[in-house]
């Protein structure tokens, strides 16, 4: 069997890390990113890498999205000089982007029209699991995707579900995901504040509640930005006023109140207005008034 051929559009928190997954299993991935210094940084472990995803997909067996949207999916595969024209029938798209599921279904039927598999499978997980290849990854698509992508799927993540099928079930699960993740940063961000309000120390209740029972996930990873000070973004207050966004919008679709995740994307929209909108997602703190925050200490 020859050789296939990988490449990861987008170089961003998430990319970066599967890219580097590929990279250490021998797949000798091609690295996409309009970032000159995301394509250096890549370059320096040993990666090949490219600004323009048309210079290699008609050589590309796998491409795999992880692109920050809806409308980069649209631009880059559909759009003028778009990777779909290029590939080759046979190929495969994996979009690891958080959509809207009739979005993802919408791609797939597209693909499906050019002879192009299609994998919906949207990601869980940080940094840190992407460049571990241990993603959690929620996906859908045909029988012969999921074959074609076990390679790169086993590469890039510790979990796989399969879902169904059809593309969509993925982003249908990640609608869940989200809705959960964003609603937990939000009231992390409540509880923090309130301790703080009572004259607390963030130190304190960081380490009271991370080995209590009300600890999360996300108040571990998020509230460490409150304690350091460090609002430096690996997932930004602007993802989850897009991914919230998402959520409330397939929830109308589906008829379905969903109050709380409606709440939390009012407290990102909030810091967005503030102009917090690039850093860290628990930055929807500093919205909060009369609170006094850590600040930043020397040397980070």
């Amino acid at each position: 069997m020859s050789r296939k051929n990988y490449a990861v559009v987008g170089l961003g928190s998430i990319g970066f890390g599967v890219a580097q997954s590929l990279l250490r299993a021998g797949l000798n991935p091609v690295g996409c990113n309009r970032s000159e210094r995301s394509r250096k940084a890549f370059e320096a472990l040993g990666g090949r890498t490219s600004a323009d995803v048309a210079e290699f997909a008609a050589q590309t067996d796998v491409l795999i999205l992880c692109v920050v949207n809806a409308e980069q999916v649209e631009q880059v595969l559909f759009g003028n000089h778009g990777a779909a024209a290029e590939l080759k029938r046979g190929s495969l798209v994996i979009s690891c982007v958080t959509v809207k599921p009739a979005f993802s279904e919408s791609v797939g039927d597209r693909l499906e029209s050019m002879g192009i598999l299609y994998l919906d499978a949207p990601v869980s997980g940080g940094p840190a699991q992407s460049a571990a290849g241990q993603l959690s990854i929620m996906a859908s698509g045909s029988e012969e995707a999921f074959a074609a992508a076990e390679t790169a799927l086993s590469a890039m993540a510790s979990s796989v579900r399969r879902l169904g099928d059809r593309p969509g079930r993925g982003s249908a699960m990640k609608v869940v995901n989200q809705l959960l993740a964003g609603a937990h940063i939000a009231v992390a961000a409540e509880a923090m504040a309130l301790g703080l309000r009572m004259g607390l120390q963030a130190e304190d209740i960081y380490a009271v509640i991370t080995s209590a029972a009300a600890n999360s996930w996300m108040f571990e990873t998020r509230m460490k930005h409150v304690v350091s000070g460090d609002y430096t973004p690996l997932s930004t207050v602007d993802i989850f006023v897009k991914d919230l966004g998402i959520v409330t919008q397939t929830s109308l679709e589906q008829s379905m109140p969903v109050p709380l995740a409606s709440a939390a994307l009012q407290r990102f929209v909030e810091a967005h207005a503030a102009g917090y909108g690039k850093e860290a997602d628990a930055a929807i703190i500093k919205t909060v008034p009369g609170i006094g925050l850590p600040e930043q200490k020397s040397g980070r």
